[in-house]
């Protein structure tokens, strides 16, 4: 993968004082190192952003926690052309017509699994084709 040089210091900073949360995104992080190793990891103020040609995937700490949401949790967000049926998906939106846009909670290594990462590949593979 492709990292800033700043990339360790920048991601502490991002999970300061959020081990948990950290934990799941460095799981989160090594299954992605194998499924994409030509993508670029870009760490920003609200987002950790993950590219190919295009974005396709981030990971985020919940800004504004709905009700019913746990306290730790690693927010996945994905684009899709169509909207994913599953009661994994806490929140998706349409911001353009087939363009979806799906968050999913993690607050489990256990829940980055073959399903998980099957979304992510869709929508690698969707981000390529723009």
């Amino acid at each position: 993968m492709e990292l800033s040089p700043h990339y360790e210091s920048d991601l502490l900073f991002f999970f300061d004082a959020r081990p948990m949360e950290l934990a799941l995104y460095q799981a989160l992080f090594h299954q992605l190192e194998v499924l994409f190793p030509q993508v670029r990891v870009k760490i920003q103020k609200t987002q950790i952003s993950f590219y190919g040609r295009h974005l396709f995937a981030a990971a985020s700490l919940p800004i504004r926690r709905r009700k019913g949401w746990p306290e730790h949790c690693l927010v996945v967000t994905i684009g899709l052309p169509c909207r994913l049926d599953s009661p994994r998906v806490a929140v998706a939106v349409e911001p353009y017509p087939g363009r979806w846009t799906h968050h999913i909670l993690v607050t489990r290594e256990e829940e980055i699994d073959g399903q998980l990462l099957g979304w992510l590949m869709d929508a690698f593979a969707f981000s390529e084709r723009k």
